[in-house]
């Protein structure tokens, strides 16, 4: 199995900035891709930046410029740096991973437990 653990989320004004961590515990065979999402109260996860294997990272059109997300050359911690905060960044912050735990195993999901992120404006 394969545990994650989010950090950085806080509270700060609008324009400013942060760095969440997501800590990756276990051991994996591969790393498929890796996911920041964001979930504001009484609304559903949106992706807000991945990571593909092979590929370049992806943002939602929101974030470009302000965030960027990238991760450690062992990919077992990913980060999400984030400038220029707004208001409408408030929420929790998820971290999630694909992986294969062994090399012709499936493909699994694993999730981190969210940091909250409160802007003021």
């Amino acid at each position: 199995q394969v545990q994650l653990v989010e950090s950085g989320g806080g509270l700060v004004q609008a324009g400013g900035s942060l760095k969440l961590s997501c800590a990756a515990s276990g051991t994996f065979a591969a790393v498929n891709f890796m996911t920041w999402y964001h979930q504001r109260p009484g609304n559903q996860r949106e992706i807000v930046a991945s990571i593909i294997s092979g590929s370049g990272p992806t943002y939602k059109d929101s974030v470009k410029g302000r965030f960027t997300i990238s991760a450690s050359d062992a990919k077992n911690t990913l980060y999400l740096e984030m400038k220029n905060l707004q208001p409408d960044d408030t929420g929790i912050y998820y971290c999630s991973f694909n992986v294969r735990l062994d090399p012709s195993g499936p493909a699994l999901t694993f999730w981190g437990q969210g940091t909250q992120v409160t802007v003021s404006s």
